[in-house]
């Protein structure tokens, strides 16, 4: 008999699936990486247990304790997957510009979630940052994850992300596109990648009102790139450290409106029902697609699943009302 001995020895060797419709104006063969066929249907599902056991190994989680992350949603999906088969309690703190579905999903695997203000400094007490910080030291028995600066969350894509991409590729992939928010995923799989050939262009999509791109071509932070934006699960007001900008072959910014109008289209176009970052990567790719020959195989990786994003992104009156969608 074949089975798992529980759900997060599901995690792990997602399919890569060819674009075709989207990509027509693309010279070369476009795959999509579709880590949403992980149990929490995201690539957050690869570190958040990476990070659990990493933790549980060095001492710093101990047996019935409580895990406290600030989110956009998946990875505390991740995380909350985790504390659900190893008995941890799970604390999700999360921004007020996530969508409603994200906050219900993390509830329904028992989680329970702080929502904070999207448009604060980080170090403002009241920022999600801070709050999960203050939270892990006022819980005993605590630990606060910090998926930005924790380096197992880089290390789960380069033992498993990236491995995978270059097996089902056959080492033949040229390039990788992925959004970045912590960092985590383009980091790890551009490590392994670059690893095993040094010619692979590994470029990142960035949002406006985040500070990546800048930084990544001047070297300056500037605060004058952060402002608030729509778009969730990429582009960040801090640098975080699993953000391994040498790694980095170049970011393109992609708008919101392009990004959510997009998330659409994949949907109606590709049959694929995904994120709003997916609807970021794919519209990135196009704009990058200068940069590719007919020769090439691109890899663009797709985060996470749509059924977060009913009420937004797949709510016309929503696109409508945020100036996205026209009649």
């Amino acid at each position: 008999m074949k089975y798992a001995n529980n759900i997060l020895e599901t995690i792990g060797n997602t399919p890569l699936i060819k674009l075709n419709k989207l990509t027509g104006e693309v010279p070369c063969l476009v795959l999509a990486k579709y880590e949403t066929f992980n149990p929490g249907n995201s690539v957050k599902d690869r570190m958040a247990l990476q990070m659990v056991e990493d933790a549980e190994a060095s001492g710093v989680l101990k047996p019935g304790g409580t895990i406290i992350e600030g989110t956009s949603g998946n990875t505390g999906m991740g995380l909350a997957l985790a504390a659900v088969i190893k008995g941890y309690k799970m604390i999700c703190v999360i921004s007020d510009k996530q969508s409603k579905e994200k906050v219900d999903i993390l509830k329904a695997v028992g989680s329970q979630v702080h929502v904070c203000p999207t448009d604060v400094a980080p170090e403002d007490p009241r920022s999600y940052y801070s709050t999960a910080k203050r939270l892990a030291k006022e819980i005993p028995n605590s630990w606060y994850v910090n998926q930005y600066d924790n380096p197992s969350n880089c290390k789960a894509h380069f033992l498993s992300t990236g491995p995978e991409i270059w097996e089902q590729t056959e080492g033949k992939v040229t390039h990788f596109v992925v959004g970045v928010g912590t960092g985590g995923t383009i980091s790890g799989v551009g490590s392994y990648l670059k690893m095993k050939n040094p010619n692979v262009k590994v470029w990142g999509i960035d949002t406006y009102g985040s500070v990546f791109k800048k930084y990544h071509e001047t070297g300056i932070f500037d605060e004058n790139e952060i402002y608030p934006y729509v778009t969730e699960g990429i582009g960040e007001d801090i640098l975080p450290k699993n953000v391994r900008f040498e790694i980095i072959d170049g970011f393109t910014k992609v708008t919101d409106k392009d990004a959510a109008v997009y998330t659409q289209r994949l949907a109606k176009e590709e049959g694929m029902f995904l994120g709003n970052s997916a609807g970021a990567a794919i519209k990135g790719l196009l704009q990058l697609k200068a940069h590719f020959n007919e020769d090439d195989v691109v890899v663009v990786l797709f985060h996470d699943h749509g059924s977060r994003y009913v009420g937004k992104m797949f709510n016309d009156d929503w696109m409508r009302k945020m100036g996205y969608l026209e009649d």
